[in-house]
């Protein structure tokens, strides 16, 4: 039972994080899949960022070859993220990782192959946050 309850304060920590610091929108604490209302291995978060965060690679490369003008090419329409509350202090392993994207719904992408993703949101003692991508597979990296 304490540890559900340190899950949704870490959840509900980094939910006010993204609110107040971030500017995200449309913020809930989920217990359960949207999609089967089967229960999530732990709570995450959802929500809109202020703009898109990430955009896949064969997305930016179609988006250079297609448009001219640098200021058109990243689209600003943000896309719900999901992210994962987790401590500093956690220990992961792949199976653990594996557990969480299996439970998330498929990511609306004109390439149903494309892997899932989530933000790792790690809080530290302080209760600093640092957000990192994760991906459910290999992705091929970005072209800067």
């Amino acid at each position: 039972m304490a540890e559900k309850r340190y899950f949704d304060h870490l959840a509900a920590t980094v939910l006010d994080n993204l609110q107040h610091q971030h500017d995200w929108t449309d913020l809930q604490i989920l217990t359960h899949s949207p999609v089967d209302n089967s229960p999530l291995p732990r709570p995450m978060v959802s929500g809109l960022p202020p703009r898109q965060l990430y955009l896949h690679p064969d997305d930016q490369i179609e988006m250079l070859k297609s448009t001219p003008n640098l200021v058109d090419r990243i689209p600003e329409k943000p896309v719900v993220e999901w992210v994962l509350p987790t401590h500093l202090a956690e220990k992961w392993t792949l199976r653990g990782f594996a557990s969480i994207f299996d439970s998330m719904p498929p990511q609306p992408s004109a390439n149903p192959d494309r892997v899932k993703r989530l933000l790792l949101a790690t809080m530290h003692d302080d209760s600093t946050i640092v957000y990192y991508f994760m991906h459910d597979g290999i992705v091929k990296p970005r072209q800067n």
